[in-house]
């Protein structure tokens, strides 16, 4: 008989396939994609452009005025959205049962499509005016 171990603080990847499995796949993905759209983020915002010009009119005329930026931080919206509100679902399943369980799973539904509905319509209809000269 094989014994499983499982590292501590990762979850073992589920026996059976479908949702689980799918999702299990996707936290792992989203952690990744996470990783690297925060890491270059924090790189370019705190490294290669000076902080000092960084205001929320910057913000509004250089930065969402690329559509690659925005595309950027839709990406990290996304990543952000999900491996959250998964992780939380991961504890809710842990911690409850029945329809408490079943409540607060579509609660979590309901309050990450909100948010990443919200975050999507802020950076698709933002209007940018020209770009700011430092």
């Amino acid at each position: 008989m094989a014994i499983r171990v499982s590292r501590a603080g990762s979850s073992p990847r589920p026996q059976t396939g479908g949702w689980e499995l799918a999702i299990w796949y996707l936290m792992r993905l989203t952690g990744l994609g996470l990783f690297v759209t925060a890491l270059a983020h924090f790189i370019i915002v705190h490294f290669i452009s000076d902080p000092a010009v960084q205001t929320a009119d910057w913000i509004a005329k250089n930065r969402w005025a690329d559509a690659a930026w925005r595309t950027v931080d839709w990406l990290m919206l996304a990543f952000v959205v999900f491996h959250a509100f998964m992780g939380l679902r991961i504890v809710v399943q842990d911690y409850t049962k029945g329809s408490a369980r079943m409540a607060l799973t579509m609660a979590l539904y309901i309050g990450a499509f909100v948010i990443f509905a919200m975050g999507t319509m802020a950076l698709i209809t933002f209007k940018a005016a020209g770009p700011v000269q430092p």
